[in-house]
């Protein structure tokens, strides 16, 4: 088992079940050309995000780091013509390629791209009184895990979905002497998440192009 093969079987996934898309294709070649992070999610785990959406007919989506908007862009389309998705974006360029690649998506009327701070934006965002959101994806620093699922908790409702993004960091998150902030912030994450009753929870080991890692989720149950 070697990082060659799980890439090359991420690749023959691609091109089964998840076709080339010129929105997404473009938003990712964006990416490189705008020198971001090679951190966006993979065809395959963008696609599963999509399917969850429509699984809990979200009307409503939060992101929670939004690098250039290739996530954004899969969630998005699960929405209905009024839906609304909402990401939230720390770098000002990230931020910037990502309202590009949305906006060449046709998306630029359902999805917002706030620009700061995201555990300053949240309060913010309470602050609104909006509907509920039917699904979060956290995927941002991880050392404030814990906060963004205490806000994400908070503006959900019973049936919701919250899912976090890499917490298994090469079997790293199994080392509670490891002094690496977003190490400990997903350890207090699932710490957390275990002992809240008002969510059912499990996590998910994966590997493919992006190495290995995982990610959790909850379904917020009252």
């Amino acid at each position: 088992m070697t990082q060659k093969l799980w890439t090359a079987v991420d690749d023959y996934i691609n091109q089964q079940v998840v076709p080339s898309d010129l929105a997404l294709d473009a938003a990712l070649a964006a990416c490189a050309e705008a020198e971001l992070p090679a951190i966006s999610v993979t065809p395959s785990q963008g696609k599963l995000l999509q399917m969850l959406a429509l699984l809990v007919n979200a009307r409503n989506i939060l992101e929670i780091g939004t690098l250039g908007g290739y996530s954004t862009i899969w969630m998005a389309r699960a929405l209905p013509g009024d839906g609304r998705l909402i990401t939230m974006e720390f770098d000002p360029k990230h931020a910037q390629v990502a309202s590009d690649n949305i906006a060449n998506a046709g998306l630029e009327n359902m999805v917002e791209v706030r620009e700061g701070n995201a555990l300053e934006l949240l309060p913010e965002l309470a602050a609104e009184g909006l509907e509920a959101f039917d699904l979060t994806f956290i995927d941002a620093d991880k050392c404030n895990n814990l906060q963004y699922f205490e806000w994400a908790l908070r503006l959900s409702r019973k049936g919701s979905l919250i899912i976090v993004d890499n917490v298994v960091r090469d079997g790293r998150v199994i080392d509670a002497e490891d002094s690496d902030a977003d190490i400990q912030g997903i350890r207090s994450l699932f710490k957390r998440m275990a002992t809240e009753p008002r969510v059912l929870c499990t996590a998910q080991q994966t590997v493919g192009s992006k190495g290995y890692d995982g990610f959790a989720i909850a379904l917020v149950t009252g």
